[in-house]
């Protein structure tokens, strides 16, 4: 992990209980920020709170349904609460859906990813722009897109076509605010080892990981520690001039 200074900086992050989300959120607390832990999982949530706070950090948690713009204007409100603004939001919150070719999709689970993958980064994405665009020096967005925002993925088009969309959300929004301040920007990561992986067959099942393995240079899954440096150095001055980028972090997933 790199070493920033976000001493006095405050970050909200979605789907914090777990996965990329989690270590997202006790990176920016190791580097000094306050977090906001967001999440629909209340007790891995509060978790990941008693973790940062042993650890000498400062976080609290929000339950908050990213298909809910109630529940992502609260998030956002409670950093301004609690810490008295909002620096770094990162939109991670998201799910698998089913496994279907496009057209034995059912409507409700197109419906249900396009909900969380897409719409639940443009509430949230709102609700934080309300914010920095108040504050005089900003801050950045970071949405979470997928190397699946790139490429095709067989039997995954909701998938495929929300993250798609956060990639082109994330272009249009970093023009649009960069003269308030506002950084936007994505990253595409490549297959991770999560809970999402393991509940969709991927981790579990040893021919399938192969597979999935043998896709990316590496011949391995990315680490969730991984994706979370690249978040942070999205959030640094070392980024001060990538906006509207999509940084792909999946060891070379979409090179060919």
């Amino acid at each position: 992990m790199a070493q920033y200074d976000f001493d006095g900086r405050v970050a909200a992050v979605t789907g914090a209980a777990s996965g990329i989300g989690r270590e997202t959120a006790v990176q920016f607390a190791e580097s000094g920020a306050a977090v906001v832990v967001a999440d629909v999982d209340d007790e891995k949530g509060e978790s990941v709170v008693a973790d940062i706070e042993a650890d000498g950090g400062e976080a609290v948690y929000v339950h908050t349904d990213v298909t809910s713009m109630d529940d992502v204007e609260a998030m956002v409100e409670t950093a301004v609460e609690e810490f008295g603004r909002l620096d770094y939001a990162v939109n991670n919150a998201g799910i698998g859906g089913q496994q279907a070719p496009a057209g034995g999709l059912s409507e409700d689970d197109w419906m249900a990813v396009i909900d969380v993958n897409l719409n639940g980064v443009w509430r949230s994405q709102k609700a934080e722009l309300d914010v920095m665009t108040d504050q005089d020096d900003g801050g950045v967005v970071i949405n979470m897109a997928s190397v699946l925002g790139k490429v095709a993925f067989e039997n995954s088009s909701g998938y495929v076509s929300a993250k798609h969309g956060v990639i082109g959300l994330t272009k249009t929004a970093a023009w649009e605010y960069a003269q308030e301040g506002v950084r936007v920007n994505a990253i595409g990561p490549g297959f991770i080892a999560t809970q999402m992986l393991d509940e969709n067959g991927i981790t579990s099942n040893e021919e399938v990981r192969a597979q999935i393995e043998a896709m990316h240079s590496e011949d391995r899954l990315g680490e969730p520690e991984e994706i979370a440096d690249a978040v942070l150095w999205l959030c640094s001055d070392g980024a001060s001039f990538t906006n509207g980028e999509t940084l792909m972090v999946d060891s070379g997933f979409t090179a060919r």
